[in-house]
């Protein structure tokens, strides 16, 4: 087997052609230095370099191996290098998901800060549906997700991340639409789109409280899991919605938004396993905010 300080040894003497320099260089004796090159050739078995009483040389083969030497020592350093910067969250992987009506709120600014701050770790988002994303990073495919607030957290961490308030998707038509500012009663007798209280516990909580306040019940039509989906069915004219404000930006033709008064806020959080080793995923909790 061949050590790191042998290869050393060697190259001092490729690079000096002097035993005495390249001792030197090498904070060490001679003797000791002429036994390490012994010892390299003896495990080689081939000389690598021809010396007489004024002169060292490199023979072919100590030519080729001084190159290869060379290699094998930079790719030791940056293995070292790697190691430590994988250690300290600098470099690698972090696997995000995220529900997709957030990515017209907060994933493009969290993702650019951490980029920003950590260039070297390979950023990997997934949009994904509520459940999956949840089942994600409970089995460890994924390190984070974004989104609503999970119903149970057991063994879960979170840190919020974005607050909005909802707002009222209608059709184009419907003549609510030309309000500048909707109060929930007059929502009373509306059809709602709105997603299952199982797949968003916390966005349903806000909505049926929002109701709730003015003695009122919401009068659900459908429930769908994705919010851009709740939007397009507005579209279509099959009901209205309270929607997060930021899905205004989705552009969807037939759909108007409009501002409810005392509207509910809704929270968005990241979340993470317990126990998640990525070391990369403080440095993204860090961003937050």
């Amino acid at each position: 087997m061949i050590d790191i300080r042998a290869l050393q040894c060697f190259l001092a003497v490729a690079d000096t052609l002097h035993f005495g320099k390249a001792a030197e260089r090498l904070h060490m004796t001679q003797p000791p230095l002429s036994r390490q090159i012994a010892g390299l050739e003896k495990a080689l078995g081939v000389t690598l370099l021809e010396r007489d009483s004024r002169h060292v040389r490199l023979t072919t083969a100590g030519t080729r191996f001084a190159q290869d030497a060379r290699d094998v020592l930079v790719g030791l350093q940056q293995a070292c290098r790697s190691a430590q910067q994988v250690a300290a969250g600098e470099l690698g992987e972090l696997r995000v998901g995220f529900m997709m009506h957030a990515a017209h709120s907060s994933v493009p600014p969290l993702a650019r800060r951490f980029i920003a701050a950590h260039p070297q770790v390979q950023l990997r988002l997934r949009e994904a549906l509520p459940l999956a994303l949840l089942q994600g990073v409970r089995e460890g495919e994924l390190d984070a997700g974004i989104g609503f607030a999970p119903a149970e957290l057991h063994g879960l961490a979170l840190q919020p991340l974005f607050e909005e308030p909802l707002c009222v998707a209608l059709p184009a038509a419907h003549p609510l639409a030309r309000r500048r500012q909707l109060q929930v009663a007059q929502l009373a007798d509306e059809a709602l789109i709105t997603a299952p209280a199982d797949v968003v516990p916390t966005l349903r909580e806000a909505i049926d409280a929002c109701f709730a306040r003015e003695g009122l019940r919401p009068q659900i039509r459908l429930e769908v899991q994705l919010q851009q989906s709740i939007v397009s069915l507005v579209g279509e004219g099959l009901g209205v919605a309270l929607v997060p404000a930021s899905l205004r930006r989705l552009g969807v033709p037939g759909v108007v938004f409009v501002a409810l008064k005392d509207a509910p806020r809704v929270q968005q959080v990241v979340f993470w396993r317990v126990g998640n080793l990525n070391p990369a995923l403080p440095h993204l909790i860090a961003c937050v905010g």
